[in-house]
């Protein structure tokens, strides 16, 4: 389980950094660019290490449904969207908004699959989330 947690906490720091470095160049740039030269770079990348990973068209791709491919363009926006943000609101209110929405699907998906997990515990955790962002607009 430490393993998966570890993960989880390194992919969030590398979501944090991500949104800086494309927030900084969405200010050289434009949100848009920033997103295209984001989604570029990482489809190269992505390319070869599929190639000298290997397997990187798996047998029933094709197969899937169509609605399942959506996850791109919502990427798509969601980096363009904090390449917008972060020079606007900051990194922490991006930050803590976006955890935010997650916070909120994720229950929200939770609940609607079935999946296993306690209902009040995941909504205080979005309401802490989102009294933080609360917080930390009222001090300005």
């Amino acid at each position: 389980m430490m393993l998966f947690v570890t993960y989880a906490i390194v992919a969030g720091a590398l979501v944090g950094l991500s949104r800086q470095l494309n927030g900084r160049l969405a200010m050289s740039t434009t949100p848009l660019v920033a997103s295209f030269f984001n989604h570029i770079v990482g489809f190269l990348f992505l390319t070869l290490l599929g190639l000298v990973l290997g397997n990187l068209i798996l047998p029933g791709a094709g197969d899937a449904p169509w609605w399942v491919y959506l996850g791109g363009p919502l990427g798509v926006v969601f980096v363009t969207a904090g390449s917008w943000l972060i020079p606007r609101i900051g990194a922490v209110n991006s930050a803590l908004l976006v955890i935010g929405g997650q916070m909120v699907s994720g229950v929200l998906f939770d609940l609607v699959r079935g999946a296993p997990m306690t209902f009040w515990a995941s909504a205080l955790g979005v309401a802490l989330i989102l009294a933080g962002v609360a917080l930390t607009q009222r001090s300005k």
